[in-house]
């Protein structure tokens, strides 16, 4: 059976077993971290006040991102119940239709190129973006970036299908697409939803050393004004209803300041983005970094002239892949899912090399299939050598996790003529390892990062009206899990613990218990106190949670 024959047919499988990957075990773990509740939380708000229009954290205007995630939150509450699952559903659709929008349009230059060698491109594409760790890993996450990732994917997938497009009526069709995905983007996460597609279309008709053509110009005469007016479903409503205050927090201070200043300590190197983008491109970084060395100058030239489908994608999918690199590494703010709408560009560009080497009778680019085998092998020594050490999983666990990557990689080193069917297990070994990883390993990294289960100690030892005063930085949970109970100051920031005094001091002017969390080499310093009674309730190994009541 020839490989776009097998790859046209597992097309159907392969989307149902992603599906059923992607969905599966979204509320297993607790919300965990500094944003996954606040953001949950702000969804309920809303949804419990009927309201739309206006974020709230713990009662306080909460301006830092736009509505669409809180939107699709309060359509899944509406539809499933307020619950983790029901609260990550949106990023994982969002991730099924990442990658949907990567095998539409793999699949059309496909269909628009007459290069044998790259028959199959929408599956491996597909397949790359189904499996790669960044994906995958903000798509079980209630993230704003995997949003975006899916809306700027999709702004762009209708952007280079008009580019392959010879029916006229078809391409007016197709650029509508752009402009609504493009007003979607600006409700995903701000300006930077525009700022992404439109610069990346620049950079490709830059890279393409040519003007974009008439009708694509005269379509920015109606195009920006409709993407403007999807956008401003939201925008128009919240500046009429809140005006000025708006406008300095989520314009002035959440883009442009931390854009250009660190005022929210996520500083990094300028070469942060090039050390995180190999991480997030497993297993296919060598693939990716194959493709990339493709782009030399004679073929980034015959690229750049080519009226076909691969080589118009080809050179569109490095400039999708090269602005946001620079774009966000000039930033002062840097956080691993700023680049995620990098990846859907990388997954294409895997893509044409595994649909290349896996119907290549003459095994080029096995140095590529080679070094993610030993990748695999690596990583399969390491993980069980980490639990040992670390102690932070069991050597079981580890092993479980370890096993099928490394008869995944096995095989892809020894069986160098078979690279079709390397390509295939290290995919399934990554979904197979990272759903054993979710089941025995990462419930005890949740239990680290979350305060659920100290909560419900402390609920069933009879504190659940207590106030909640004095958060760790670190872990937003309980504005989620105590909601209506954190102890927020004027500026809408709930107080942090910032020694025992100040926990026994408040327990006193309110004259009731109160609980607080406290890091495990503190709470000797609080239950020593005689000016209040004490209960230490339970630790997750990172802090404790105190009941205290002071006379």
């Amino acid at each position: 059976m020839q490989p776009s024959t097998l790859a046209k047919r597992g097309t159907i499988f392969l989307f149902l077993a992603v599906i059923g990957f992607y969905l599966y075990g979204l509320g297993q773990l607790p919300l965990v971290g500094p944003d996954e509740p606040r953001y949950t939380q702000v969804a309920r708000e809303m949804f419990v006040r009927h309201d739309l229009i206006t974020p709230t954290l713990g009662g306080h205007l909460w301006f830092e991102k736009p509505a669409l995630l809180y939107w699709m939150m309060i359509a899944s509450f509406e539809l499933f119940g307020v619950s983790e699952w029901s609260a990550r559903l949106p990023a994982a659709v969002a991730g099924l239709l990442t990658i949907a929008a990567v095998w539409v349009v793999g699949s059309r230059a496909e269909d628009n190129s007459a290069d044998e060698q790259a028959r199959g491109l929408g599956f491996y594409s597909a397949l790359a973006s189904a499996t790669s760790l960044g994906i995958v890993v903000f798509s079980r996450a209630a993230s704003f970036d995997i949003i975006l990732t899916m809306t700027t994917t999709w702004a762009l997938a209708f952007f280079i299908i008009c580019e392959l497009e010879s029916n006229t009526k078809l391409w007016w069709l197709l650029i509508s697409g752009f402009y609504v995905f493009v007003g979607l983007s600006l409700l995903a996460k701000g300006l930077v939803g525009i700022v992404i597609p439109v610069s990346v279309v620049g950079t490709y008709y830059l890279f393409r050393r040519r003007l974009p053509p008439r009708k694509m110009l005269l379509s920015l005469f109606w195009g920006m004004p409709l993407a403007l007016a999807i956008a401003a479903s939201w925008y128009a409503p919240v500046i009429w209803r809140h005006g000025w205050p708006f406008i300095d927090q989520f314009i002035i201070q959440h883009h442009f300041a931390r854009y250009v200043r660190s005022k929210y300590h996520h500083t990094k190197p300028a070469y942060y983005f090039l050390l995180i983008l190999p991480l997030l491109c497993l297993p296919w970084t060598a693939f990716l970094i194959g493709g990339l060395r493709k782009a030399d100058r004679e073929r980034w030239w015959e690229n750049a002239r080519s009226t076909n489908g691969i080589g118009k994608l080809l050179i569109f999918a490095v400039a999708w892949f090269v602005f946001p690199v620079i774009f966000f590494s000039f930033s002062n703010a840097k956080l691993p899912g700023y680049i995620l709408p990098v990846l859907p560009a990388a997954a294409l560009i895997v893509g044409e090399r595994l649909s290349r080497v896996s119907s290549d009778s003459k095994n080029r680019g096995t140095w590529q299939m080679r070094t993610t085998a030993i990748l695999c092998l690596l990583f399969a020594v390491a993980a069980p050598a980490y639990a040992w050490r670390s102690g932070t999983l069991t050597v079981l666990c580890s092993l479980m996790v370890a096993i099928p990557v490394a008869l995944a990689g096995t095989f892809a080193l020894v069986s160098t003529r078979r690279q079709l069917a390397s390509v295939m297990l290290i995919a399934a070994a990554t979904l197979v390892a990272l759903i054993v990883a979710l089941n025995c390993a990462a419930p005890k990294r949740a239990d680290y990062e979350s305060a659920k289960r100290l909560l419900q100690l402390a609920d069933a030892r009879g504190y659940s009206q207590a106030a909640i005063y004095g958060m760790r930085r670190e872990d937003r949970t309980p504005e989620f899990y105590a909601a209506g109970r954190v102890v927020y100051a004027p500026d809408g920031e709930p107080v942090m613990y910032e020694g025992p005094a100040q926990v026994v001091d408040e327990s006193h002017r309110r004259h009731e218990v109160i609980l607080t969390f406290v890091p495990l080499r503190e709470v000797s310093k609080l239950t020593e106190l005689k000016l209040a009674k004490t209960d230490v309730i339970g630790d997750n190994g990172r802090f404790a949670i105190v009941a205290v009541r002071a006379p």
